[in-house]
């Protein structure tokens, strides 16, 4: 096999004991392989963060929900959010305890809170309407609340999930209302939460957002925990030097605002943090095929089978990624050319990678697209009847193993039902 321009999967062995081309030969494509080593060394950094005693790390499910990335995420330790009741049962089964799972609710109905009820899962709202409805639900329950922390952060604005223009979490002024549902349902109000948005690079708004938290939390007695949120940041541009979080720095600064807010609160509660995006991000790397290149006027369009159905995130943020190019022989040529990557869905927007420098690519290669572990398979679909790739795992040991069979036609239309004509 020959790798065109490997250098960042090389340097950390991202394929073990195979290559890519051996893994499309063997599990077909597109495929998402992930990377079990790189999952625990995030976990651990993100374990390692605070030196805080009661320091928690909440994993994202919802960034990548695949079972066996979970089984491996709680195997370290971690606890888990959950965003909807698919994915409780998802980690339940993955072996998390509902002690260790937070459900981050985002308007749902009464069977779907019942369900996280049933389940002894706690349950965290985000508006005074969903804690009424709770308190209705589950009189005397345990109950945690999502602020809105009035600073938000992230590398798109449909990301940004904190400040006036979001439709999460409850005003820090509703404070009052809050006490009162809590109060008229006889509710045990065990924490509050709230999240600034997804992928910061800087730590100014999140310590911002912390500060703000931390200082409404004085005002409720009795919390069992303070969940801090997380968008931790990863650098996708690593092909261009792009730097990473200075952790370092960060988790100095936040050990500080922590250890100032357990002495003023006079308790040693649980401080959560809930990194989804720093911890499978890098992990994952989505393998395609090349089937076809064109010039279209002055622009070069390289199509493979990465459609949007397979890859969202380029189409819905504008999100950049690293590709690489393996070739299984010929020319190992590297002289850059610019091209377009595109997919194979009928939509002008089903675009992989705008303008990148690769080396020339031609009809049979694999192409590789880097970080594609958080919001990658999870936002996968059947757009234009397109099966949903496999997932493959490689293990500490170096070896493949698949964790995710392909869709197939037959399992495509099973849900359908004919009618009469």
């Amino acid at each position: 096999m020959i790798r065109l321009n490997s250098t960042v999967t090389d340097q950390c062995n991202f394929y073990g004991n195979t290559n890519p081309i051996s893994l499309v030969n063997d599990f077909g494509s597109p495929l998402y392989v992930y990377n079990e080593g790189i999952i625990r060394e995030r976990a651990r950094e993100m374990k390692n963060l605070s030196t805080y005693k009661n320091f928690r790390v909440n994993y994202s499910a919802k960034a990548n929900s695949s079972i066996a990335l979970l089984q491996i995420v709680c195997s370290e330790g971690l606890d888990v959010e959950a965003m909807s009741a698919g994915e409780i049962a998802a980690e339940l089964e993955a072996g998390f305890k509902p002690e260790n799972i937070l459900y981050i609710s985002n308007n749902v109905s009464v069977d779907e809170m019942k369900f996280a009820i049933d389940k002894n899962v706690t349950i965290s709202v985000d508006s005074l309407s969903q804690l009424e409805q709770y308190g209705r639900t589950n009189p005397g329950g345990r109950v945690a609340v999502r602020f809105n922390p009035g600073v938000g952060a992230g590398h798109h604005e449909k990301v940004v999930t904190g400040g006036s223009e979001t439709k999460f979490g409850v005003n820090p002024e509703y404070a009052p209302e809050v006490k009162a549902i809590v109060e008229k349902y006889n509710l045990k109000l065990v924490g509050i939460n709230h999240h600034i948005g997804s992928l910061f690079m800087d730590e100014s708004p999140y310590l911002e957002g912390a500060a703000n938290m931390f200082k409404l939390a004085v005002n409720f007695k009795d919390l069992e925990f303070v969940d801090l949120g997380g968008g931790f940041g990863v650098p996708y541009d690593k092909q261009g030097g792009e730097k990473r979080l200075d952790l370092k720095s960060l988790g100095a600064k936040l050990d500080a605002f922590i250890n100032e807010f357990i002495k003023n609160y006079g308790k040693e509660i649980v401080v959560k943090i809930e990194p989804g995006r720093y911890i499978s991000a890098e992990s994952g790397v989505l393998l395609g095929r090349v089937h076809a290149t064109k010039f279209n006027g002055p622009n070069k369009y390289v199509g493979t089978d990465l459609g949007m159905s397979t890859f969202l995130r380029p189409a819905m943020y504008d999100s950049v990624h690293n590709v690489e190019v393996y070739r299984e022989s010929g020319s190992s040529d590297t002289a850059l050319e610019e091209v377009t990557i595109v997919g194979n869905i009928c939509e002008t927007g089903d675009i992989v990678a705008k303008n990148l420098n690769l080396p020339k690519i031609v009809e049979g290669d694999v192409v590789g697209v880097l970080d594609a572990g958080a919001y990658g398979f999870v936002m996968s679909s059947n757009y234009n009847n397109r099966l949903r790739p496999a997932e493959v795992l490689i293990r500490e040991n170096g070896q493949p193993i698949l964790i995710r069979e392909r869709d197939t036609i037959e399992g495509l239309l099973k849900p359908f039902k004919k009618i009469t004509i």
